[in-house]
């Protein structure tokens, strides 16, 4: 079984021109099997394993095993396993473009194909580096043509890294080859329409992240402390963010320079930046190493004891005592003198109560990936604009969404009168991650929602890239959630055929949930100000911690998980007929839904677009979804 790996190591590892050093060192190698299989407690022969290792002489490679170099890399891999195939690249640029000396051992482990333990290759990796003149790239050659794949920069956490460049003709998330009819090419067409067997997708390199830890003089991270980025003198900030109680962990999107980085809001009336230094806290972004910035932070004279985050129904100033100087307040960040006299700074701390010729808007979030789904996103936002009676902003998080939709999207917010602002970021490197891109979505869709807006927004409604939405949702804004940080819509149980797939009914859920209902996660209103000052992001990161270790929990990220914290953080049950969902819902509810989900029926699969032009139409609504599409389709070019 070891002679097929090694011919896939050589399929990755090519021997460079000329004469190679190449050796077996078989009693090593025999030293490392022993160790390995004496850790998972299997029996041990060294002498079988010698005899082993001499009929299987391709387990052991060296390179430059002469060269003069003061560093020589060892690599012990099974040929098979994630870690190898991130990690060959890395070794052939070792080897081809730094030339140190490199020994390379191969401990294949075993397989039986009789249980099933087969192994398979999922994913290709490249590692992509500069090389002298050449634009840095990463070319993939000999892929399947049988399979749909996806493409995803895997990048340092600081590096703000998207894909780039209105050109792309190909998706991305959906990378199929479709030849034509005579054979020709499956990739991008060239400047004549001739297709070709190439497809190019360029990234790059947006902003890089600014990040750290925050401690106060006792220990403690101050939890819900707010800080911004700015440019000297500059009167609105870059970027802001809130530490969390994770690590006292705070993250902010800068790019290259100097950068003044401050406290805002309530914590500058109570905390200064440590004793004896400036006001605010000097941040130099000068190179492309992942650096951490140490904050650390002390109590004002007077404001020991006092809440960091106000109680509920309290204003952000409630119960903070004057600060010893207003110039002192002013110089740490914030834009209010005591009581409240405008000063030039930073920022702005929220009006207590809006102006009465503010124009009310409605704030909604969305994710998409993928041109279908960007295609769906389009379309739910065109019923958003035309069945609200206010002003709508959209919140749309930009990491996986193409350059040629976020081109449509302005375009459409232009056209419709209503607002688009993208927002990003990046998963912290100490939060265990997700692999698959699908599931990374859901864990930023949940995860990070007190540091993934502005500070100063209060609510949004998060809605579903694949609804349209046939109610006002001026109604959903003004829905009291009586104190929940966030109310979404339980499951249908009104459709029969489909009860039994409802796993929270029976089991470890239903006891779990103790009588609570099973909410759905298509469609969500969120409290931002109870959701920070309840510590929900907190709360809901440390549940995630813990049950992501068993690979095989939170099947659906982001609807299991604030289902599963219920017993910790109430939701507030919207109304059924907020999302009706024909996978779950009876066919005589559609009438009243204000808002159509395309949710997968669990009996049956079907074509998404099927399922749209099916079910989005008839007498209940005043565009079918074939009329919606053809409508945003005029905003694509």
């Amino acid at each position: 079984a070891a002679r097929p790996r090694a011919h896939v190591l050589a399929a990755l590892l090519p021997a460079p021109a000329g004469p190679a050093a190449r050796r077996r060192d078989t009693l090593r190698l025999a030293r490392v099997l022993h160790a390995r299989t004496a850790y998972a407690g299997g029996r041990v022969d060294p002498a079988a394993d010698l005899a082993k290792l001499t009929r299987h002489p391709g387990l052991h490679y060296e390179w430059h095993a002469e060269a003069d170099a003061p560093v020589k890399v060892t690599a012990v891999l099974d040929p098979l396993s994630e870690a190898a195939q991130r990690l060959f690249p890395v070794l052939r640029l070792v080897r081809d473009q730094l030339q140190l000396p490199l020994e390379l051992l191969l401990t294949p482990r075993s397989y039986n194909r009789e249980e099933g333990d087969v192994p398979t290759v999922k994913s290709y990796y490249r590692f992509v580096a500069g090389d002298g003149d050449a634009t840095p790239r990463a070319l993939f050659t000999d892929l399947s043509e049988a399979h749909t794949l996806t493409m995803q920069a895997d990048v340092p956490e600081a590096f703000n890294v998207q894909q780039v460049g209105a050109g792309a003709r190909q998706d991305s998330d959906n990378l199929v080859c479709r030849r034509a009819p005579d054979g020709s090419g499956c990739g991008d067409r060239a400047a004549d329409g001739t297709p070709t067997d190439t497809t190019h997708v360029e990234y790059g390199l947006l902003s890089l992240m600014v990040m750290g830890q925050c401690y106060e003089s006792t220990g403690a991270p101050p939890n819900g402390l707010q800080l911004t980025l700015s440019r000297a003198g500059a009167a609105v900030p870059h970027s802001d963010t809130l530490v969390m109680k994770n690590l006292g962990y705070w993250q902010l999107r800068a790019g290259p320079g100097l950068w003044d980085l401050g406290l805002v809001g309530r914590g500058a009336r109570l905390l200064r930046l440590g004793t004896g230094t400036p006001k605010t806290h000097a941040v130099a972004v000068q190179d492309f190493e992942h650096s951490v910035e140490f904050l650390s932070v002390e109590r004002k004279k007077g404001a020991a004891g006092v809440p960091l985050l106000p109680a509920d129904g309290e204003d952000e100033y409630s119960n903070v005592l004057p600060p010893e100087e207003e110039e002192e307040t002013a110089a740490a960040g914030s834009s209010w003198g005591w009581p409240f006299q405008r000063k030039t700074a930073v920022a702005t701390a929220p009006a207590a109560v809006p102006p009465a010729d503010k124009e009310e808007v409605i704030h909604v979030f969305s994710v998409a990936t993928g041109h279908l789904y960007e295609r769906f996103l389009r379309i739910m936002m065109l019923s958003v604009v035309k069945r609200t009676s206010v002003r709508i902003k959209f919140w749309l998080f930009e990491n996986y969404l193409s350059p040629s939709f976020k081109e449509s999207a302005r375009r459409m917010a232009a056209d419709l009168g209503c607002e688009v602002q993208f927002v990003t970021y990046r998963w912290p490197e100490w939060l265990r991650n997700q692999t698959e891109k699908q599931r990374i979505i859901w864990g930023y869709k949940i995860l990070f929602l007190d540091v993934l807006f502005p500070q100063d927004l209060e609510k949004f409604i998060y809605v579903d890239a694949d609804q349209v939405v046939r109610g006002d949702l001026k109604e959903l804004w003004d829905f009291d959630l009586e104190g929940a940080p966030y109310g979404y819509v339980p499951f249908c149980d009104s459709r029969e055929e489909t009860l039994g797939y409802q796993f929270w009914r029976q089991g470890y859920w239903k006891t779990h949930l103790r009588d609570k209902p099973y909410h759905i996660s298509a469609l969500y209103v969120v409290d931002l100000k109870r959701f920070r000052q309840q510590k929900v992001g907190d709360t809901l990161r440390a549940t995630y911690e813990m049950l992501s270790r068993d690979p095989n929990s939170l099947a659906n990220l982001d609807q299991d998980l604030p289902n599963y914290a219920q017993n910790e953080v109430r939701i507030k049950s919207l109304p059924q007929e907020w999302l009706w969902c024909e996978s779950w819902c009876s066919d005589a509810s559609k009438a009243q839904s204000k808002t159509i989900d395309l949710c997968n029926n669990p009996m049956h699969k079907e074509p998404k677009l099927d399922m749209a032009k099916r079910v989005i139409s008839g007498e209940l609504f005043e565009e079918s979804w074939i009329q919606l599409d053809e409508e945003a389709r005029q905003y694509v070019r």
